[in-house]
This record gives structure tokens, sequence and C-alpha cells, in this order.
């Protein structure tokens, strides 16, 4: 069985860091046509994560329902509590996270999000991914209640609690099925399929690497630096299948080793925004952004020249293979 690569990008405002309920600019998303041409060129097949303020803005919307309608790619639900109706809590770092808000607030502004995303773009969704991996049981729960298939959320390797989130350290790295009540343990019977971004390290994934990389991030023990020592000295190196986060290079590496392991779904995954140089810390000029796109083609063209097959996230729920 080839080997499966997954394109997730969040599709969101032209903002980062900032909480606002209005007034939230998405000129980035013109420049996913572009980003879809060098997709086709080596048949890559996308799937855009669209938040509320992307389909509440009528340009924003048109270039997603032009890229719907051509059909090589895939048009899946990302949320952001903060501009997401119903405006029941306190907008603040915390409450970014949408796994923080209450159950019946969680279902209701996925209810409302998914309603909006169907009638503006006239495509169902049915994968997903939570704003800030803010993801968590009630977000299962209401996912489940909406029909969907496939969520995208946990990102193994990483700890968010420092800024109010899960920790994910300890999750899986391969694809696998669950049901809300627990996100981690795998289950036969699940109701939802977790396909995690591709994330680890280019030595491979021990629990040891996973523990020594969580230790040394937090605390006193993070001023040591001794991680951006190791990364340096190309001793322990994290990375993710991103070109926010590696090169080509790196990211051929990760997959490969991957893949070696015997994992069959691979998730690259990054921000729309960072399209546009400045926005996110990402790609901060225009040489930056030439840097990111050859980095995204060069990942596409091994994959390509492998022969792995490209695929939008919900079709993974009928392959369930890790």
């Amino acid at each position: 069985m080839r080997p499966t690569v997954f394109i997730t990008i969040d599709t969101e405002e032209d903002l980062w860091g900032e909480f606002r309920v209005r007034d939230n600019p998405v000129t980035n998303v013109s420049r996913l046509t572009a980003l879809q041409t060098l997709f086709r060129e080596f048949g890559a097949v996308p799937t855009y994560l669209v938040n509320w303020a992307v389909v509440s803005d009528d340009t924003a919307c048109g270039v997603i329902h032009g890229l719907a309608d051509e059909g090589d790619c895939e048009i899946g639900m990302h949320c952001h509590p903060w501009h997401t109706p119903p405006f029941a809590e306190p907008i603040n770092a915390r409450n970014s996270m949408l796994c923080n808000l209450s159950d019946e607030l969680v279902e209701q502004k996925l209810t409302n999000l998914h309603e909006r995303i169907s009638r503006r773009i006239g495509h169902e969704t049915t994968s997903f991914r939570a704003g800030r991996w803010g993801m968590g049981r009630n977000v299962a729960v209401a996912l489940e209640k909406l029909n969907y298939k496939v969520d995208t959320s946990i990102s193994p390797t990483i700890d968010w609690t420092m800024e109010g989130g899960p920790d994910f350290t300890s999750a899986r790295h391969d694809t696998y099925r669950f049901v809300p009540s627990d996100l981690h343990e795998a289950r036969a019977d699940g109701t939802l399929l977790e396909v995690p971004p591709t994330i680890g390290f280019l030595q491979g994934n021990s629990p040891v690497r996973v523990a020594f990389r969580s230790g040394f991030s937090r605390g006193r023990l993070a001023k040591l630096r001794l991680l951006g020592v190791l990364d340096r000295l190309r001793v322990l190196n994290h990375r993710w299948l991103s070109p926010e986060q590696a090169n080509s290079s790196d990211m051929i590496r990760l997959a490969k080793g991957f893949v070696s392991s015997g994992h069959r779904h691979l998730n690259m995954s990054f921000h729309s925004n960072s399209l546009v140089p400045g926005i996110t810390p990402f790609v901060r000029d225009d040489s930056g952004l030439a840097r990111f796109l050859r980095d995204i083609g060069g990942f596409l063209e091994y994959a390509a020249g492998e022969g792995w097959e490209f695929a939008p996230l919900s079709s993974a729920a009928g392959d369930t293979g890790g």
C-alpha cells in the first residue's frame, strides 16, 4: 500500500496572535489561487480548513467557492472561537482554545460555522481542525453530532498548556479511530478518525526523545537552550512536515522516516496567512515567501516521484491504515 499525503491548510484571517470579534481581514485568501496552481503541478490535493472570517467575506468566499468547484481540493472546517458566534464568553487567550469553553457553547459555535460554510460554499464539510490546536472531549462530542468523520487537531509531541491548551506530548503519531470520551485511545468502534499532523524527530520517534524534549522545553531547563544546541549539532532535530517549520530536505527526511517505520498517512500542515510576508513569524519578507514556496514544491516533487498518493483529508475515513 502506497503512502498517502494529505495537505491541511488553516485558511484564516490576516492576523496573528490577535483575538478580534470583528474586523478580521482575509486578503491572504486570494493567494490560494496561485498556490493551487503549484499543487496541480504535482497532482496534490489540499484540504482548505476555513473559518468564520473567511466564509463571511464575499471576496474570500468567492475564491474558496471557485477552488472547491474545480474539484481538485477539499473544504473542511477550522474554528477560531473568538469570532465565531454566539459570543457568550470573555475574549481572552484562555478562551481562544475551543476546548476551554462550555459544552453548550462549543456545540453552538461549531453548528453555526458548519451551517455557514454549507450555505456560503455549497459543500458539505466532514473534516476539522481546532484553531490553536484547542481540541478536547467537548469538541469531539460536537463534531460527532454534526456527523464529522475526520479530525486533525491533535499535534503529537506538543504541549500547549503554557498557552492554556491541551498537552499532546504523548499523543499517537499514527492515524486511529477514537470516541469522544478518550481522544488518545485507539478504538476499532471509534466514530471519529484522527489524522494528526506529521510531527516528530529526524532521528526517530522514541518515547525517550519525546520525554527529553518535553523536559528541556519547560521551566528553568528551557533557559539552558540545550535543545537548540542539539538541533544545530544535528543530534536531536524536532520537525513538523510543514514549510513553516522545516525546509524541503528536512521534510523529506522526516517523511521518509515515518514511512520506513510503517506509517501510511503523512499530513503536511500550514497557515494560509503565511502566504503574505510579515503576518506570521514563519514568512517575514519576500525572500522568505520564495523559500516557503520552494520548500512546498521540493517536498511535493519528491513525494510525486516516489509514487506517493495525494488525497483530500476526508478520504482517510475510508482508509484507516496509519
